[in-house]
């Protein structure tokens, strides 16, 4: 459980540019246990088109476990891929705020509280365990909303890149806000797979 006691209490601990360190703390060694839970349960979904990336989803529509999979288990970015600079979006649109539901099948693990604990504190969209292979790196890319990190394995290759600004985000239980609405990528140039909970931000904490 987090040492936060009310909404009032939500602070950054530490504010650089696009990243916010946040208060909220979580047990490190139960997320690990929790992680290795789901992982008996249902591997890393790696078939969503992005390579090097997979991931798997903590919460769905209620009702509709189609809704955490394919391109929404991924959902729509924007990117400019090639030498003109062109922007272009990318997979389909997500109705986040829908996603209020917890997967049932992982209610049992140190999940189910950790969200429980975020929601009364961030207004959230889709939860999911994301991995990062290693010596790999996701595209040049923003995103519709600010995404919510909380680090479980990680090593020091790895870094986020908001437009010019790297960013090392630490595995100690903390929670962090990422202004995912400029342009980012995220490396793994380690030798070991990095894994956040990441959940989408639906009131940006950012003044863009």
């Amino acid at each position: 459980m987090s040492n936060v006691t009310s909404i009032s209490d939500i602070k950054t601990k530490k504010y650089i540019g696009d990243f916010q360190k946040q208060e909220v703390k979580f047990d490190l060694k139960k997320l690990k246990n929790a992680l290795n839970e789901v992982l008996k349960i249902k591997g890393f979904d790696s078939s969503l088109g992005i390579p090097h990336f997979a991931a798997i989803s903590l919460t769905q529509i209620p009702g509709d476990p189609e809704s955490i999979k394919g391109s929404k288990a991924r959902g729509v970015y924007w990117t400019k891929p090639d030498s003109t600079g062109i922007e272009v979006s990318r997979d389909v649109n997500v109705e986040e705020s829908r996603y209020t539901e917890f997967v049932k099948d992982f209610e049992h693990t140190y999940f189910k509280e950790v969200f429980d604990e975020l929601k009364k504190y961030y207004k959230l969209g889709r939860v999911r365990l994301l991995l990062k292979e290693p010596r790999s790196t996701l595209s040049w890319h923003k995103d519709p909303e600010c995404r919510l990190h909380v680090p479980i394995i990680t090593n020091p290759g790895c870094s986020m890149v908001i437009e010019n600004v790297a960013k090392h985000l630490p595995a100690d239980g903390r929670v962090w806000i990422t202004n995912n609405t400029k342009y980012h990528n995220f490396f793994n140039g380690g030798e070991q797979a990095r894994i956040h909970l990441v959940a989408c931000v639906l009131k940006s904490p950012f003044k863009n």
